[in-house]
């Protein structure tokens, strides 16, 4: 058995006692009872960081876990605890508060110790500016209680010497690599890991989901190379120091429940076009690979040159069925980011938070998104501004008896989105603006983010060198461009039926109109390389990209659009009303960028022309497509092919794709002895999951996907 396999083993839920942070951010707040909310919470981060108990595994190569915040205190007394926390409250996801890519390249040049001297020198330039002395003060004590869970670590592994149970020289190393990266800056490639891997359990600790590691392969390299090149590691050692890493992602579904989307980036391309990959590139491959859970969320920037082993590398992992690394075309992805004014080589050291986020590392406030749900809008302009079977109402565009031409509907239609639109941007402004920031300052996630600390400001407060960006997710691109097309060819062209008629039967879910339906479900569908339909598609991203472009965050910055729908197709479908592409009330969505399953009849090549025809530099969040193949086509006969298709699409502008490698008989058999499927993962939109965790619609969502051959 190897050391992810016995590590994995040793990752249980205990059978006695609760996973507590709160408990510990209590004693923390308790000690003084601040007034000023910003330096009780440094009280309460101090407290979670030295007070709960370091725990090393017995196969730990690198420390840090969150079993160290179990707690056995009584019902009773957590209880307590959680009263007096919650009453401080707590910003969340739509107020900027995870889903971030810290600045690791800063804390590995300087160290803990370097953080706190740049504090230091920051408080004597704001000598005289009491809040920013304040705030500063706030990071000095979170930073400091940092410095001392590292030496606890340190303490716990020399403690663990004793312990004959525990191997004594991987407890004598991890002593001492702790020890080091306490004192000074990291100087061996162990030591960098483990610096972040503490600071990535530092978050956790705080109960931050979806923080990036971000570009691992290119942070970590310089420490990597010096080692390598003088004989003190080799890429085996090196592996499996990740795969001990990658496998604590794990603690997050036994501990708290449900997987953390820990996003890494691999690959890249720098400022003069070369390629970015690297030999610690392919070891975090193997690692994963080795690993078989699923996560980490790999995400592989695929340069334009020189990236066919990387390519084929990568297809070998998702081979494996783990569905990552998702592919990204890294030529769009850094065309789209450069239109909204980041400095050149920041724009190529962006790296992708949660799902497929593209965020610039460590210099904005962390991310927000939501939920745009194109398709709803055929409600109210069918309905005179009303909601059909969605309560939410639009505007009203008149009697669609009215409507003469396909231009005329489409400038009605566009009507409701305009309304749609600022209806979404009035509720995301509301929700993140609701709270004051003053109240819920960020002090330890702020000496994370570039300019921060010498400005003396909160991460959300002008600290950060650009401002927030937002992402609005567009619901239903198949769903929408193939009620377009049908819409066109029934009532314009062809002329069976009335606008009237089409209004009557969405109203009636296609109760009594049968015929009718089946002329939609007829017409042309996106997924074909049928200009007749995908033209709707290229409308779609130019009309929605430039309708929220108008828009800007509170701090001034970008509204980016993004097609990633993650489960929620499912979930909007539910809420929507029949579409004129024939689906029914209450059926799913279309999914991210993809065209709708089972539509795409023509093979991969015909659905991935279409998908390709776009103008993705405008969709600067990402475009998730899901794509299915059967397992044989990661064969080492066929794999090249499937490399040389995925090369074109990206030639021909293809935003990204991710691929689950799995029969439709695996799946069916899974949904029915669910017991003989733990360890199944698959793609699930921007992330992975074990398919038998997942509720029964999203694998029936999974398992409808197009099965390419």
């Amino acid at each position: 058995m190897t050391i992810t396999q016995s590590l994995k083993n040793e990752i249980v839920r205990p059978t006695s006692g609760s996973f507590a942070p709160h408990y510990y951010r209590f004693e923390g707040y308790r000690k003084e009872f601040h007034i000023n909310k910003t330096r009780a919470r440094a009280d309460g981060i101090a407290a979670l960081f030295t007070l709960s108990k370091p725990h090393i595994y017995k196969n730990d190569l690198i420390a840090g876990s969150l079993r160290s915040l179990w707690s056995d205190k009584s019902k009773a007394e957590l209880d307590y605890a959680k009263k007096i926390v919650d009453s401080y409250g707590e910003p969340n996801f739509f107020q900027n508060v995870d889903h971030y890519a810290p600045n690791y390249r800063t804390v590995l040049r300087i160290g803990v110790s370097g953080m706190l001297a740049e504090i230091d020198e920051s408080m004597k330039v704001h000598s005289g500016d009491i809040e920013r002395i304040e705030y500063l003060t706030s990071m000095q004590i979170t930073m400091r209680a940092f410095q001392n869970m590292i030496k606890g670590y340190a303490k716990r592994a020399e403690e663990l010497c004793e312990n004959l149970d525990y191997d004594i020289e991987r407890m004598k190393n991890i002593c001492k690599n702790c020890s080091a990266v306490a004192e000074h800056e990291p100087r061996s490639f162990v030591e960098a890991l483990q610096l972040v891997w503490l600071c990535h359990m530092a978050f956790s600790y705080e109960g931050r989901f979806a923080m990036a590691l971000g570009r691992m392969d290119q942070y970590l390299y310089p420490f990597f190379k010096k080692d390598y090149e003088a004989g003190l590691i080799t890429t085996d050692e090196v592996t499996e120091l990740f795969e001990n890493v990658f496998m604590k992602i794990y603690e997050h579904r036994i501990y708290i429940g449900g997987d953390d989307v820990v996003n890494i980036c691999i690959g890249g391309t720098s400022p003069d076009g070369s390629s970015d990959v690297n030999e610690l590139t392919y070891c975090m491959l193997t690692a994963v690979k080795n690993c078989g859970i699923p996560g980490p969320n790999l995400t592989a920037r695929v340069p334009e040159k020189d990236n066919d082993k990387f390519l084929d590398e990568c297809l070998k992992v998702i081979g494996t069925g783990i569905g990552y690394p998702s592919l990204m075309n890294d030529w769009v992805h850094l065309a789209a980011l450069k239109k909204y004014g980041y400095d050149e080589a920041d724009v190529h050291d962006y790296c992708m938070v949660g799902c497929i986020e593209n965020f610039i590392t460590g210099m904005q406030p962390p991310w927000t998104d939501g939920r745009f749900d194109t398709p709803r809008f055929f409600e109210p302009l069918f309905n005179r501004g009303k909601g059909i079977f969605n309560p939410a109402p639009g505007v009203d565009t008149g009697d669609v008896a009215e409507i003469t031409t396909m231009d005329e509907f489409m400038k009605r239609f566009e009507a409701q989105l305009r309304y749609g639109a600022k209806e979404y941007y009035t509720i995301f402004r509301n929700n993140n603006t609701r709270i004051a920031r003053k109240e819920y300052e960020q002090p330890f996630l702020s000496c994370f983010c570039e300019g921060t600390i010498a400005k003396g400001l909160d991460i959300c407060e002008g600290g950060s060198k650009y401002p927030s960006v937002h992402g609005v997710a567009l619901m239903g691109v198949g769903t929408t461009c193939d009620s377009l097309a049908a819409i066109e060819k029934v009532i314009f062209i062809d002329k069976e039926a009335t606008l009237s008629e089409l209004r009557d039967a969405l109203i009636a879910d296609f109760v009594g109109y049968d015929e009718l339906r089946e002329k939609l479900l007829a017409a042309p569908k996106y997924g074909n390389n049928d200009d007749f339909v995908d033209k709707y598609a290229v409308w779609f991203v130019d009309f929605l990209s430039a309708l929220f472009n108008e828009y800007k965050t509170p701090d001034g910055g970008g509204i980016y659009v993004d097609m990633a729908s993650n489960t929620d197709n499912v979930y909007a479908g539910m809420s929507i009303a029949a579409t004129p592409d024939g689906r029914r009330k209450g059926e799913y969505l279309s999914d991210a960028a993809s065209p709708t399953y089972g539509k795409d009849t023509k093979g991969a090549t015909y659905t991935l022309s279409s998908i390709s025809k776009p103008d993705y530099t405008k969709v600067a969040c990402g475009a998730v497509v899901n794509q299915k193949f059967s397992p044989s086509m990661f064969s080492d006969e066929k794999r090249h092919k499937l490399a040389a298709l995925i090369k074109v699409y990206f030639q021909r502008g293809g935003q990204e794709i991710q691929i689950n490698a799995t029969s439709p008989e695996v799946l069916k058999d899974a949904m029915e002895h669910p017991e003989n499927y733990r360890d199944l993962v698959v793609r699930v939109s921007g992330f992975s999951a074990y398919y038998t965790s997942l509720e029964r619609n999203v694998q029936k969502d999974i398992l409808s996907r197009t099965q390419q051959e």
